[in-house]
């Protein structure tokens, strides 16, 4: 336990600094939260479902996973995903999209008792068009911080590697996908990590 601790401590210390950098710069907060003129409640609305919109959000997203381990435990997550618009230039905004999940896991086998806590922070980084045509996309890195506050609920991995993201406004709908691929690199986990996500969604 006391091993465990001094790595999520010296985790903590490495993250702190990194949080902080993605969070900081010219954020312009009262312009990115302040509907432009003549911006409908619509197009503002459909801006909150875009994950590269130039306006700041924290969407929460609850998901529940049932039947986990012979015992048919409950694995529930809350993803807290703040998203920041960073402008760059007139042509160009960096989106920042950082993702805390908070981690509630039942008991799933015998001798394996419940947990709950910070899970591993994912940031990602989008570099995307300030002024998009029809086609909205933003691609950049992404990254795994093993900042779990319990071995059961993280990799105990550093990863990194591309995502991207792309969608559509039409009407009322909001369409896309965001995908990402990333591979471990450093850590005190067992095994290499490689993950991938594929995440269509339809508003």
């Amino acid at each position: 336990m006391k091993i465990v601790t001094r790595r999520f401590s010296a985790a903590l210390r490495l993250v702190v600094p990194i949080v902080a950098v993605l969070f900081a710069g010219p954020l312009r907060a009262e312009e990115a939260a302040k509907p432009a003129a003549g911006e409908s409640e619509t197009e503002l609305a459909k801006k909150t479902q875009n994950p590269v919109a130039d306006l700041i959000s924290v969407p929460f997203q609850s998901n529940f996973n049932f039947g986990v381990g012979p015992r048919d435990a409950l694995l529930y997550i809350l993803n807290v995903q703040p998203v920041i618009p960073i402008r760059l230039t007139e042509d160009w905004n960096l989106i920042t999209r950082t993702i805390m999940p908070i981690i509630s896991q039942g008991s799933p086998a015998p001798g394996i008792d419940h947990v709950g806590g910070l899970g591993d922070i994912n940031p990602s980084l989008f570099l995307s068009p300030s002024k998009p045509g029809k086609l909205i996309w933003g691609v950049g890195p992404t990254f795994t911080l093993p900042t779990a506050s319990n071995r059961l609920l993280g990799s105990g991995k550093w990863s990194a590697g591309p995502t991207g993201v792309v969608l559509v406004m039409q009407g009322p709908w909001v369409y896309g996908a965001l995908a990402n691929n990333q591979w471990s690199f450093a850590g005190w986990g067992d095994k290499d990590v490689k993950q991938m996500l594929v995440q269509p969604f339809l508003n």
